[in-house]
């Protein structure tokens, strides 16, 4: 087992290393710059910004030049951000976007298994009916229409909850409670149907037989034998989900006034701040592929069967 976390670590190297390499090209490549504006620049001002940035320099050169630099953990400086450091911005916001991201999916895991769980023990009851409704309707309205719902009802209509803001403002954590909620909407529902599927693999087995044969209290069966094993399928899919609940926040950000680093992400790309995009692509990439390595130790944890060599 050790050898095999000391192996598959030691394979998210070249990973990121490839990762970096190709977003690092196809940015370059990319028509336009960053010192492209409606106003044009004079040639002797776009000349100095160039060599500011070393943006002068052979395309390799450059390449060597970010990359011995995000090596060390210094990703440069951001081009439309004067006076801020790519590592300054990514810090300020990325401690937000993963409070919320972790947060709704938290919720997403809990209530999601727990509901799946239900339905496939009601399976074919109006309880199971109405939960899988809820799960496929959570599944196919986007976030963009769901956000502005539950601002107008929450916010406008009932006054339960503040329309946007941060737990850093007056409201404290009150402003995280609608954020959180709407974007754990189609991750809940997706934890949903897979429990519900996996709950009703796992309740044919036989050693779960054997089990309710025993004796065994119905709790008992479920939490501790079906549940455990029923989860493979829902660990699986928590990986690129975590990943994609930092990343996707972009919208719910928009709409909450949320300060996370979904707001550098899409301006960066439309400032074409090279050096801000790439900083957002590896933090992204970076989450994704430690996820997917969390994933794989917990597998053995969760199923004796399976086993590192």
């Amino acid at each position: 087992m050790g050898k095999f976390i000391i192996k598959r670590f030691l394979s998210l190297i070249p990973t990121m290393f490839l990762l970096v390499t190709v977003s690092f090209f196809i940015i370059r490549l990319a028509p336009g710059g960053p010192f492209s504006n409606e106003k044009k620049l004079t040639a002797e001002v776009e000349q100095n910004l160039m060599k500011k940035y070393h943006m002068d320099e052979p395309l390799f050169q450059q390449y060597l030049r970010y990359m011995g630099g995000a090596l060390q953990g210094d990703l440069g400086p951001s081009f439309k951000n004067k006076d801020y450091t790519v590592n300054e911005l990514i810090g300020q916001s990325m401690p937000n976007s993963l409070i919320l991201g972790v947060t709704a999916l938290c919720i997403a895991l809990i209530f999601g298994s727990l509901v799946g769980l239900s339905s496939a023990v009601k399976q074919n009851s109006w309880i199971d009916y109405t939960a899988m409704s809820w799960a496929s309707l959570g599944i196919s309205i986007p976030l963009f229409v769901v956000a502005p719902i539950a601002v107008l009802i929450f916010a406008m209509k009932l006054h339960w909850l503040p329309s946007s803001g941060w737990i850093t403002s007056r409201a404290g954590l009150l402003t995280l409670i609608m954020p959180a909620m709407t974007l754990a909407l189609p991750y809940f529902s997706s934890i949903a149907r897979l429990t519900r599927a996996s709950v009703l693999e796992v309740l044919r087995s036989d050693y779960v037989r054997t089990a309710y044969a025993k004796g065994l209290k119905k709790s008992t069966v479920l939490f501790r034998h079906v549940l455990r094993g029923a989860l493979l399928p829902v660990v699986t899919y928590l990986g690129p989900a975590f990943a994609g609940i930092v990343t996707g926040s972009v919208v719910i950000e928009q709409v909450f006034l949320v300060p996370g680093i979904g707001n550098y992400f899409v301006k960066s790309a439309l400032n074409r701040d090279y050096t801000l995009i790439i900083g957002t692509v590896i933090v992204y990439s970076l989450i994704l592929v430690l996820m997917n390595f969390i994933v794989d130790i917990l597998y053995s944890f969760l199923d004796p069967r399976i086993s590192y060599k």
